[in-house]
């Protein structure tokens, strides 16, 4: 979706439109699905994507959680969502913000939010007019749920590196320090010309942020994942290599390990998410082939293209990868997207995931060389479009599940172009799942 917006759109003719997404009462509880995965509420916000960059669009990106509210991430701001009773989320306030993709954090009565590409001229954010070329954060209050207040912003494209790119925030991961009441927030800018992890100060006592250092390496990073108590480790997803870090001696000053590199991976698309197991033992990556915006879980595509790996946090030596196992179609984006990996009393490994156009799946990975597919529930096509492959019929409209990740009991989907959907999965490999209080889904505060 721009650079990478985690994932690139493909130029076709500009005067070109995406077709109409679905209707607001459009339904996953019809959506083919395993028998044990249970369609529970929606909250809609119907979008579309345009073929058009100078287009400003509405569409459904990531989401974090705090208490019984859900942060919806969006191309023109953030939605709060009531999820108190998952059979019937509630939208209580939303936040319009003009820049696209808007990767979402919250703390308590906080949401950062990231903007990535360069601004054009008169966009605004909260009521407020966005210098032209910004790229960084916007940090809001919302102790009024229904009325949210833009209180501080951080441009980083105004950096030396950055040249005509911009290095904003594609991504972003929030690490609580509360003795120093704090977040240290690990950027990733997804850029080109920027290969580094950003380290941002956010103030938990004023809401302002500042710009501590970058961290460098061999390639940008698009995704990080942290996991803290007694692992303490942090995993930059970048283009064809990941990159992990021993953060024990320091949030601000990570020492880096090692990284990781998979045959096939990064061609034609990049690492794109990262996460760890509880026990901080195993690693979990992801990538896009296509950036998102391609067919790439076709029958005759390669396994590696719709494959999600898993790696000794010790060494990254592989452990063993799932292979999508329901093809999709010519007309249908697909890659191994976000996802998050369930807290198990149990020990268990059991990850939640989105993959655009197939949907929401639960895999079962307690062995990690032979793991299995729990539960899905994948969409039908949204049908024929100008994206896709310009040069291969029917081409496709950008849609499906960005993000999909366990909370609390149930499963939250980020449809792009539906809204919000609630899933509950019934299986026992995810008995004895431990509530939390609140979830950046990139963001592991305890290990087990």
């Amino acid at each position: 979706m721009r650079r990478s917006i985690r994932w690139s759109v493909v130029a076709v003719s500009a005067a070109a439109l995406v077709a109409t997404a679905l209707p607001a009462g459009a339904d996953h509880k019809s959506f083919p699905s395993t028998n044990n995965i249970h369609a529970l509420g929606h909250s809609s916000n119907p979008g579309t994507f345009s073929v058009n960059p100078a287009d400003r669009d509405n569409v459904n990106s990531d989401l974090a959680f705090w208490g019984n509210l859900a942060i919806h991430g969006r191309y023109n701001g953030f939605r709060i969502v009531n999820i108190s009773a998952p059979g019937n989320p509630k939208l209580v306030g939303e936040a319009f913000c003009d820049g696209d993709q808007g990767d979402v954090i919250v703390w308590e009565n906080w949401v950062v939010r990231s903007w990535n590409s360069p601004a054009p001229a008169g966009v605004e954010c909260g009521g407020e007019p966005v210098p032209e070329d910004f790229e960084g954060f916007h940090v809001f209050d919302i102790s009024n749920v229904s009325s949210p207040q833009l209180v501080d912003s951080l441009e980083l494209s105004d950096r030396p590196e950055a040249d005509a790119f911009g290095c904003g925030s594609h991504t972003a991961t929030a690490v609580p320090d509360l003795d120093n009441d704090r977040l240290i927030i690990y950027n990733s800018t997804s850029g080109g010309p920027c290969p580094f992890v950003g380290v941002i100060e956010f103030d938990l006592a004023t809401g302002e942020l500042t710009h501590l250092r970058d961290e460098p390496r061999e390639g940008p990073s698009h995704d990080v994942g942290v996991i803290l108590g007694d692992a303490n480790l942090m995993v930059s997803a970048g283009h064809d290599l990941a990159h992990v870090w021993d953060i024990s001696s320091g949030l601000e000053d990570p020492e880096f390990l090692y990284t990781i590199a998979e045959p096939g991976v990064g061609v034609g698309g990049n690492w794109h998410s990262a996460a760890l197991t509880w026990d901080g033992e195993v690693i979990v990556l992801g990538w896009e082939p296509g950036g998102g915006s391609q067919a790439e879980c076709e029958a005759t595509d390669p396994d590696v293209k719709k494959s999600m790996f898993f790696y000794d946090s010790a060494d990254g030596s592989k452990l063993g990868q799932w292979v999508l196992p329901r093809p999709q179609g010519p007309d249908e984006n697909c890659t191994i997207h976000n996802y998050n990996i369930v807290p198990l009393r149990s020990g268990r490994y059991v990850v939640v995931a989105g993959h655009y156009q197939a949907g929401t799946w639960v895999t079962d990975f307690t062995d990690p060389a032979n793991p299995v597919t729990v539960a899905w529930a994948d969409p039908p096509s949204l049908g024929s479009g100008p994206f896709c492959s310009a040069t291969r019929p029917p081409g496709c409209q950008l849609g499906g599940a960005w993000s999909s990740y366990w909370y609390n009991g149930e499963i939250y989907e980020s449809d792009i172009t539906r809204g919000l959907a609630v899933y509950k999965a019934s299986d026992r490999a995810l008995a004895g799942a431990i509530k939390l209080d609140h979830l950046n889904p990139q963001t592991q505060e305890f290990s087990l």
